[in-house]
């Protein structure tokens, strides 16, 4: 057994590790089973050690099991029995820049995808906007998948923010627990579901930059959807 082999087998047999594999299995399933995801698409990580654990490349969530999460450190080392998510590098990028957060979602949900190719934020025509952090949704520019430059372009998006989508991609949620960011991930889905009905009939109303705050001050504190800095 190779010593890379030998320190995955250690990290999976941690109780913790094996739970958060576990978790990160299960949140993955559940995203396909609602539709948020299909086939091999999307990809999502949790913090794990000294680095994360993130779901492997080109396998089917119905083929994947605990063990084939892949253990990653944050110089980009991979440790595992498969490869990591074509993704990692904004898995990486956004667990290292952003110690608040400890969990990352990544989707290619049917209407977070059809906004993304407009190429648009999504202003606040709803409240549950503030959800995301603020009062828009940003779009990151284009890039190419698995890209330093996608995942470049995603961390903009993202600063005060839990959720951006990615140019005619998908999108990103974050979270400081695996939890929420799945919650806001459905949550998002949602919002660009009811933002794409509402142009179809004309230019929806926007709320205020105060609104806006009024909301995220509410949000504080209320169950999931506490607000973490």
């Amino acid at each position: 057994m190779t010593d890379s082999k030998k320190y995955y087998q250690k990290i999976m047999t941690n109780p913790t590790q094996s739970i958060l594999s576990e978790q990160l299995l299960k949140t993955c399933q559940t995203l396909a089973k609602l539709g948020l995801n299909k086939g091999t698409s999307g990809n999502a990580s949790i913090r794990a050690e000294d680095g994360f654990l993130i779901t492997p490349s080109g396998i089917a969530v119905d083929k994947m099991l605990p063990a084939d999460m892949v253990w990653m450190d944050f110089s980009g080392k991979a440790i595992g029995l498969r490869q990591p998510s074509s993704e990692w590098r904004f898995h990486l990028d956004i667990l290292k820049n952003k110690p608040e957060v400890n969990a990352v979602v990544h989707t290619h949900s049917m209407f977070a995808t059809t906004l993304s190719t407009l190429r648009l934020d999504i202003p606040a025509f709803h409240y549950m906007i503030a959800l995301a952090g603020g009062d828009s949704i940003r779009c990151a520019p284009y890039a190419l998948f698995g890209s330093q430059q996608l995942s470049d372009h995603a961390l903009l998006a993202l600063q005060n923010r839990k959720a951006c989508l990615l140019a005619n991609h998908g999108m990103i949620t974050v979270g400081e627990t695996l939890e929420k960011a799945f919650y806001i991930t459905q949550e998002v889905e949602t919002l660009c579901e009811q933002y794409l009905r509402a142009l179809q009939v004309g230019q929806p109303y926007i709320l205020s930059h105060q609104e806006m705050i009024d909301v995220q001050e509410k949000f504080k504190g209320y169950g999931v959807w506490a607000s973490n800095k």
